[in-house]
C-alpha cells in the first residue's frame, strides 16, 4: 500500500461522533473529509476521492466490500484502503472516542508486509467414510464435480456397481497430510467388482492398502481422524444423524477443488532450535502446544509441516530461542502496531489506553454485536486484531504495557487453546509481580464482554514508553526492566524459558559435557583453566545440560535476572589445574587427577611396580613422548633404520 493521501470519515447517519482535525493530525496532516451517508447519499464524495492519485483511506469497515466494487469500477483498486472505526471506536456508551479513532487510523496507515504463501492444488479426489446408507447418496451428488471413492464400514444390501464413483469396504487405520496431499492406509480393503449379474460383490480383502486423496469427508459419526480437526484443511466432518450437517459438509467438500493459496505462517530456523543434542532431549515446548500435530521431532531439531500448520502461532509464542517465529505477519509488525496505537492515542489527547487482543473472526463479530446492540467498547479500550490468540505470548503482553498501554486483555475464541493462553499469561504476570494488569476475558456474549471492560479500572502508565526492537526475548527484557523495579532475580513458574543453571560444586568433576552440548552457548569453558562459565540471558532452560551431566550435578532455576551482570559470562565453578610433572604446564583438574592417582596407584595391576602413574600426571604432549620412549613401546615399531649414504652404495658395488 502506497502512502495515504486523503481520508474519508462518515458519521453513519449521525450515529457516531467523529473529529476531522484529530484524524488529520494522526495521519500526518493529510486532508480529511467527513460525510453522513458515504455509502449512499454521499457516494460521489468517495468516487471523487478514488479518482485522484494516491491512496484514499475510507474509515468504514462494514461496507468495505461495496467500496472495493466502486474502486474496481473506477480502476482504482490499488488506491483504496479501508478500516473500521464505527464498531471499534464510534458506537459506544462512553464519551467521544476521538483519540481511539485517531489511533486506529494511524494503525491502518502502517505498511503491512506480504505474507509468504504457497499454492496448494486439489484435483478433487475425495474419500468419503461412513455407512452405505449415508455415504452413497452423498457420493452420487458429489460425483458430478469430484472424483469420489466411498470407503464403507459394512456391505450394503443389493448394492449395484456404478461408473460414477468407486466403492470399497475396509477400515481406515492411518491418515496423514492435508488438503491436496492426504496419505491413507486401509486394512481389509475390498473393492466392489464392476462386473457380474445381480447384487454387486466385493473382492478378497487386502491388508495395508495405501492410497492418496485430496479431500476426506468423514461421515462415520466417530471420533475425528486428526487432532484439532476443525483446523485441518481438506478434512470435513459431520454427524451422520444430522441431515443438515451432512448437506453443509457436502457443500464444503464440493468447494475444495482447485488451486488455493496457503499462507506459510511459521518461519523456522533450524540453527536456533534447542530440541536435542547427542540424543539428549531438550526443549519440547512447541511439540507440546501444537494442536494439529504439524510439528514432529527431526533429529536434533523439529520439523514443521507447512501444509498441516493452521497458523495458531502457539509454537512461536512459546519458542524460547526464536527458531519458530510467526510470519503472518512477523512479531516485529505487531510490536510496531502496538507502539503506533499507544503513542497516537496519547498524542491525540488520551491518557490511559487499554489493549484488547482479539481474533479476526469471532472477536471482530463480538465487537460488532456489542457496538450495534449493546454498550460497545469503552473509549479507552483499543482493539488489537491478531490471527490467533494463542500467538499472543508473554512477550506481546509485556510489550503492550511497555509501549504505553495500562492494561491488556485477551479475548479468546471458543476454539482457542486456553492452556497456552493461560500459561503465557501466568508467565507475564509472574514477571510483572502483578496480576491486575493482564487478563483473559472468559466471556461468551458481547454484553458480558462490554461489562467486563467497563468495570475494569485502568492502571497507572509507565513514565517512559519503551521502543520494542529486536526479538521476543529482547523485548521481554526491556519491557520488564521498564515495568518493574526488581533488584533481585524474579522467580518464574516451572518451565519458563528464562533462568539460571545451578551446579553442585561437590558433585561436579568439570568434565565439560554440559558445555559441549549447550545449544545456545549459554555455558562455556575457559581454555586457560578448569572453569564452567554461564551467560544467563542466553539460557533457554532447555534442560540438555542437566540431562547430559553424568554426575547429576546440574539443576535449573527459572527466573528473570534483569541485572546487567546477566548479560555477561560469570564463573559457575572452577578448580585449580594440575601441573604436568615433566614440563609444568597446567592441564586437567587437580582434584580429579589426584583422585585418579589415589585410586589406581599400587591398587591396580597396571600401576604396580611401573611408571604408569606418572603418565596420568603428564600433559598430552609429555605423555605421548614418555609412552613412545618406554621400553617395548608399541608406538615405536622398532628402531629406525640407519640412513644409507653414497659410501654404502659404493661398497655394495665392490667385488667381494
Amino acid at each position: 500500500m502506497s502512502r495515504i493521501e486523503r481520508c474519508l470519515l462518515c458519521t453513519c447517519e449521525d450515529t457516531m461522533r467523529i473529529d476531522a482535525e484529530t484524524a488529520s493530525a494522526a495521519l500526518g496532516g493529510i486532508t480529511v473529509k467527513t460525510a453522513r451517508h458515504l455509502c449512499t447519499g454521499d457516494l460521489d464524495v468517495a468516487a471523487a476521492a478514488l479518482e485522484q492519485d494516491g491512496t484514499t483511506l475510507i474509515a468504514c469497515g462494514h461496507m468495505a466490500g461495496f467500496f472495493a466494487e466502486l474502486a474496481g469500477e473506477l480502476e482504482a483498486e490499488d488506491r483504496l484502503a479501508t478500516t473500521d472505526i464505527r464498531d471499534r471506536a464510534g458506537w459506544t456508551d462512553d464519551s467521544a472516542a476521538f483519540a481511539k479513532q485517531a489511533a486506529l487510523l494511524a494503525e491502518a496507515a502502517l505498511p503491512r508486509p506480504q505474507t509468504p504463501a504457497k499454492d496448494v492444488i486439489s484435483e478433487g479426489t475425495c474419500l468419503i467414510l461412513g455407512a452405505g446408507d449415508i455415504v452413497l447418496p452423498v457420493a452420487q451428488r458429489l460425483s458430478d464435480t469430484l472424483a469420489v471413492t466411498c470407503l464403507l464400514s459394512g456391505a450394503p444390501e443389493d448394492i449395484a456397481p456404478t461408473g460414477a464413483f468407486d466403492v470399497a469396504l475396509g477400515h481406515l487405520t492411518k491418515a496423514n497430510g492435508a488438503l491436496g496431499g492426504y496419505h491413507i492406509e486401509v486394512d481389509g480393503y475390498r473393492t466392489l467388482k464392476p462386473g457380474g449379474r445381480g447384487a454387486g460383490t466385493f473382492a478378497d480383502p487386502v491388508e495395508g492398502a495405501k492410497s492418496t486423496c485430496d479431500i476426506i469427508l468423514d461421515l462415520r459419526g466417530e471420533g475425528a481422524l486428526f487432532p484439532a480437526d476443525h483446523k485441518r484443511e481438506g478434512y470435513v466432518r459431520a454427524d451422520p444423524g444430522d441431515p443438515l450437517a451432512v448437506l453443509r459438509a457436502e457443500a464444503m467438500a464440493r468447494d475444495l477443488q482447485g488451486v488455493f493459496e496457503k499462507p506459510l505462517y511459521i518461519r523456522f530456523e533450524e540453527s536456533l532450535c534447542a530440541h536435542s543434542r547427542a540424543g539428549q532431549t531438550g526443549c519440547e515446548r512447541c511439540l507440546n502446544v501444537c494442536p494439529t500435530g504439524a510439528i514432529t521431532p527431526n533429529g536434533e531439531v523439529v520439523a514443521i509441516d507447512p501444509d498441516i500448520c493452521a497458523g495458531c502461532g502457539a509454537c512461536a509464542a512459546v519458542c524460547p530461542s526464536g527458531a519458530a517465529s510467526y510470519d503472518d505477519p512477523t512479531v516485529g509488525v505487531l510490536f510496531a502496531r502496538l507502539r503506533q496505537l499507544a503513542s497516537t492515542y496519547r498524542k491525540a489527547g488520551g491518557t490511559a489506553p487499554r489493549a484488547l487482543f482479539h481474533e479476526a473472526d469471532w472477536g471482530r463479530e463480538m465487537i460488532e454485536l456489542a457496538a450495534r446492540h449493546g454498550r460497545g467498547l469503552p473509549a479507552d479500550v483499543i482493539p488489537v486484531e491478531v490471527p490467533s490468540c494463542e500467538g499472543v505470548g508473554h512477550a506481546e503482553l509485556l510489550a503492550a504495557l511497555g509501549v504505553g498501554f495500562t492494561n491488556a486483555s485477551i479475548l479468546p475464541g471458543p476454539r482457542s487453546d486456553r492452556a497456552v493462553i493461560d500459561s503465557e499469561l501466568a508467565l507475564a504476570n509472574a514477571i510483572l509481580g502483578d496480576d491486575t494488569r493482564l487478563q483473559c476475558l472468559q466471556v461468551e456474549d458481547p454484553d458480558a464482554m462490554s461489562a467486563a471492560l467497563f468495570d475494569q479500572a485502568p492502571a497507572a502508565q509507565i513514565a517512559e514508553p519503551i521502543l520494542p526492537q529486536g526479538g521476543r526475548r529482547e523485548v521481554t527484557r526491556v519491557a520488564a526492566t521498564a515495568l518493574t523495579d526488581a533488584e533481585a532475580p524474579i522467580p518464574l513458574p516451572e518451565g519458563a524459558p528464562y533462568g539460571a543453571v545451578v551446579i553442585d560444586a561437590d558433585a561436579c568433576t568439570l568434565c565439560l559435557a554440559c558445555v559441549s552440548l549447550c545449544p545456545v552457548g549459554a555455558l562455556g569453558d575457559n581454555p586457560d583453566k578448569p572453569q564452567v562459565r554461564f551467560q544467563e540471558t542466553a539460557c533457554l532452560q532447555c534442560g540438555i545440560c542437566a540431562r547430559t551431566c553424568p554426575e547429576d550435578a546440574i539443576t535449573l532455576e527459572p527466573q528473570l535476572n534483569l541485572a546487567k551482570e546477566a548479560l555477561t559470562h560469570r564463573v559457575l565453578i572452577e578448580e585449580e589445574p594440575f601441573e604436568c610433572i615433566e614440563c609444568g604446564a597446567p592441564f586437567g583438574v587437580k582434584s580429579t587427577i589426584e583422585k585418579i592417582v589415589g585410586t589406581l596407584q599400587d591398587k591396580h595391576w597396571m600401576f604396580k611396580d611401573s611408571d604408569n602413574v606418572k603418565l596420568i600426571q603428564m600433559c598430552d604432549t609429555c605423555r605421548i613422548s614418555a609412552q613412545y620412549h618406554q621400553e617395548g613401546s608399541p608406538f615405536r615399531m622398532g628402531d629406525r633404520p640407519r640412513v644409507r649414504t653414497t659410501e654404502d652404495y659404493l661398497k655394495d658395488r665392490k667385488p667381494s
